[in-house]
């Protein structure tokens, strides 16, 4: 974590073996786009979402299959599963069963109290969080959309609370990035649990990409934030990804290897598009865990410079580039060989 960033003071909630909150790092998660009670399906996204770096996640529960199903999921899965429960507020007691880590209940479609503190009961019974998840697209709009979240979000709390249940997460989801910072920044005012972060409903992958990185990285700058998910309408594993960034790109998290290339321009005499790809492709490959900074630059403007500055680089000429190692100059390389003698160099530095 950056010292320039200081994180907000909350409470930690252990959510399966991944602690969120207080001084633990910042999770990353993400949601199954399966049916859950097809098992073997699930279980198998959930690996490649695993793969890519997600740590906790979430499981669409529509009915009783799928809050069994999970029972059959925790034995092919090993990191924390979370129940996502809405409209019927018995599937999350059927969730909690059958092994959940985790309840998200959503205020904007279960709200009789009867049936939120059987389920708070019932956590509480088995150890395991809550979330009180709104999302704008489910509250019943009487004011604004911030005012309406936190009016519902402080009456669940004010239930839990009377039943001395504490291991509680919030989010505060809107589809606008200005409405989503605003009631994140107002419930920081009043509360000390734990925030998952992130945007809903954000459309198409690129825009929704931006929309999220901007909210989330607003208010992890802010010190707010325990957990995030980039919500996109594409592969849960470019959601993770995306969540990845976000973090490095803040410097609170290091994730392994990390690119530098230069956007390019009239002035690049190479491919550099097709060489950051391939190079991009052979690190996901190689399984590098070491947090090295590779500057792959296009000509001599800010090439040398950025090469110099990172762990290893390359600043490319018209048919060979310049290999820097540690801010000095090693030697030249050719255009062909560029990749491999990159990464021959980094698994020297990596073992």
């Amino acid at each position: 974590m950056t010292q320039d960033i200081k994180r907000r003071k909350t409470r930690v909630v252990k959510v399966g073996t991944v602690c969120v909150g207080g001084a633990y790092p910042i999770a990353i998660q993400s949601m199954t786009k399966t049916k859950t009670s097809h098992v073997l399906e699930t279980a198998r996204q959930i690996r490649q979402l695993q793969d890519a770096g997600c740590e906790i996640v979430r499981l669409a529960v529509k009915d009783n299959k799928d809050a069994e199903a999970i029972t059959k999921i925790k034995k092919l899965a090993t990191i924390p599963l979370v129940a996502d429960i809405h409209f019927d507020w018995r599937l999350a007691l059927r969730a909690i069963e059958c092994g959940a880590d985790k309840i998200r209940l959503n205020p904007g479609n279960i709200s009789a109290e009867a049936h939120i503190r059987e389920v708070v009961q019932r956590a509480k019974k088995a150890k395991i969080p809550i979330r009180i998840g709104l999302n704008s697209g489910s509250i019943r709009k009487s004011g604004t959309q911030v005012k309406v979240m936190m009016e519902s979000c402080c009456r669940y709390i004010r239930v839990f609370e009377k039943l001395k249940f504490y291991d509680t997460v919030i989010s505060l989801k809107a589809s606008d990035v200005r409405t989503t910072i605003e009631a994140y920044r107002r419930m920081a005012g009043i509360c000390d649990y734990p925030f998952h972060l992130g945007l809903t409903a954000t459309g198409s992958p690129f825009k929704g990409a931006v929309q999220s990185s901007i909210a989330i990285a607003s208010l992890l700058l802010e010190g707010i934030g325990d957990t995030i998910r980039v919500s996109l309408t594409d592969d849960p594993v470019q959601e993770v990804r995306t969540a990845r960034y976000i973090l490095e790109a803040l410097g609170l998290r290091r994730f392994g290897p990390r690119i530098i290339s230069c956007p390019t321009c009239g002035r690049c005499q190479v491919d550099l598009v097709t060489i950051v790809k391939k190079l991009e492709r052979a690190l996901e490959r190689s399984q590098m865990t070491r947090a090295f900074r590779i500057a792959v630059m296009g000509c001599e403007v800010n090439g040398p410079g950025e090469a110099m500055d990172a762990d290893i680089g390359i600043a490319f000429g018209r048919k060979e580039g310049l290999l820097f190692k540690n801010g000095k100059p090693l030697r030249k390389v050719s255009l062909r060989e560029s990749i491999t003698v990159l990464l021959e160099e980094m698994r020297r530095m990596h073992d």
